[in-house]
């Protein structure tokens, strides 16, 4: 019983079972925050491409920048991806809208709110919406996103 008790404190005075320099916490998007409040925080990057904006709210990126995951809503866009690759693997749950996507080889994927659809980074063709929200979830090979 002392030898283990001594280990336990040895342990201790090392740095085992003791709190970190930094306290590393799951990031929650909770249900409340995801019906819009979201899109209202201070750190939510806002973009305008013509008539259509964009809101991004980065909820987590990892420390090598290749893993990114948050939500991000959009108004009515065209996006052509027939002549490069979409760049990102991307798993996507669609909360609202909906989205068209239509392959290389003219294969029509429907997504309605409650869809998901994971996109991988060589898929090619093109994307068009009247407008969505979306969890998403990124992973960028070389870490520089789409």
């Amino acid at each position: 019983m002392r030898i283990a008790l001594s280990l336990i404190s040895a342990a201790a005075a090392v740095g085992f079972g003791t709190a970190s320099a930094e306290v590393i916490h799951p990031h929650k998007i909770s249900k409340g925050d995801a019906a819009g409040p979201i899109f209202s925080q201070p750190k939510v990057v806002k973009e305008s491409h013509g008539a259509n904006t964009t809101l991004d709210n980065i909820v987590m990126k990892s420390s090598d920048q290749k893993f990114e995951s948050g939500m991000y809503k959009s108004g009515p866009s065209h996006f052509d991806a027939t002549k490069r690759d979409y760049g990102v693997d991307e798993f996507m749950l669609f909360t609202s809208g909906s989205v068209t996507l239509t392959s290389l080889d003219g294969t029509v994927t429907k997504l309605e709110a409650g869809d998901a659809v994971i996109l991988p980074a060589e898929w090619r063709g093109k994307w068009d919406t009247e407008g969505y929200t979306k969890y998403y979830v990124i992973y960028s090979r070389t870490g520089k996103g789409m």
